[in-house]
């Protein structure tokens, strides 16, 4: 422990009772098949109403151009082992969603959200002023309607405008919870990032009031529950802007980030996230291979989810098979979804950017 931060959750690290479990790969890249040239990752996840899951993994063409596809989650004496392919759900063809020469939607992260009746999927849009997060939503899974961009309502007292940053690992908790106020509220993390080198290199970028460190850091935004109710498109305006959880441990040095939808225990929200070592090159908007990622946990305050009262203080789960350790981005486990089957809790998490593995998260 070196820092006032860490000496904060000491406490608090040995209360996060759970443990992952590698089981192995369950999705890879499919022989001649163009739209998966370059990797199968990154996986959002949804049930339909006939009780079959879904794996909506990230489909990686020639040129890092992304799509998000649908593949029904093959179950043996409930576990997953497979998947069978399904369609692509969303491509790039939106304006915003792609540059002249890039583009791409990626990273989905799916919440069923029972008091809307909707699966609420975030995906990141990579457009002409690089990577920013949007919305869509679906009642069945199989048709999605998007809402657009997510817009950052401006607060004066954070100094800056939310709206400028790239940003990227956004996810909706699945109930409405306390928000600003205490005001019954949706919530979504997100992990804003400092960096102004995809439309201006070598420019800093300013820090919202009171932030000392520019790492990319968790967040968490609100939506009064009462407006989503006149209308589901307010999902996308956020506000009540607030920092959850920065770097802490030496496995977390460079930045950290969400990963699947919270998930309701008795201690309050688990998040999965994910902490990166190594040294970013060129800004990070393109795949970098001097890093490593690995998952670790946080439990959130119930009461108050902009507060954090547990944290591993180890990684849950490293690199450490060669589906982990070599791949377009090699040494890296990127959790991204959570489902309940038949009585136990899987983690769908990406496999060195190139294919999609499953852990069972067991509780200690």
């Amino acid at each position: 422990m070196n820092s006032p931060q860490q000496a904060a959750v000491a406490e608090a690290t040995e209360t996060v009772p759970y443990k992952l479990t590698r089981l192995g790969v369950i999705m890879s890249p499919e022989p001649g098949n163009e739209l998966e040239a370059e990797g199968v990752l990154n996986p959002a996840t949804g049930w339909d109403g006939d009780g079959n899951l879904y794996l909506y993994p990230r489909l990686v063409a020639k040129g890092n151009v992304s799509r998000i596809g649908r593949a029904r989650v093959v179950i043996d004496q409930g576990v997953p082992v497979g998947v069978v392919r399904e369609d692509v759900v969303l491509t790039p063809d939106r304006g915003w969603e792609h540059g002249s020469d890039h583009g791409g939607v990626e990273d989905p992260r799916i919440t069923w959200v029972p008091s809307l009746g909707t699966h609420v999927m975030t995906y990141v849009a990579y457009g002409p002023l690089g990577p920013r997060p949007a919305l869509a939503v679906s009642r069945d899974g199989k048709v999605w309607d998007r809402l657009g961009p997510l817009l950052f309502g401006y607060e004066d007292d954070l100094d800056t405008d939310l709206n400028l940053f790239p940003n990227k690992d956004v996810v909706y908790f699945p109930e409405i919870v306390p928000g600003p106020g205490g005001k019954p509220s949706y919530a979504v993390l997100h992990r804003p990032m400092w960096d102004f080198s995809f439309v201006r290199p070598g420019e800093p970028a300013p820090l919202p009031a009171g932030t000392t460190d520019d790492r990319a850091s968790i967040w968490i935004s609100y939506i009064d529950a009462a407006e989503v109710a006149k209308d589901i498109s307010a999902l996308t305006r956020l506000s009540g802007h607030t920092f959850v959880a920065g770097s802490v441990y030496d496995w977390e040095a460079l930045k950290v980030g969400g990963g699947p939808a919270p998930l309701r225990i008795p201690e309050g929200w688990l998040v999965l996230h994910h902490g990166v070592t190594g040294t970013i090159e060129a800004g990070g908007f393109t795949p970098q291979q001097n890093v490593r990622y690995v998952a670790g946990a946080l439990i959130l305050d119930a009461n108050d989810p902009s507060q954090v009262i547990a944290r591993t203080p180890q990684p849950l789960l490293e690199p450490a098979t060669a589906e982990e350790t070599s791949g377009t981005v090699s040494n890296v486990v990127f959790p991204t979804a959570i489902e309940k089957i038949e009585g136990n809790y899987f983690v769908f998490y990406g496999m060195a950017d190139s294919k999609i593995g499953v852990a069972r998260l067991d509780r200690v």
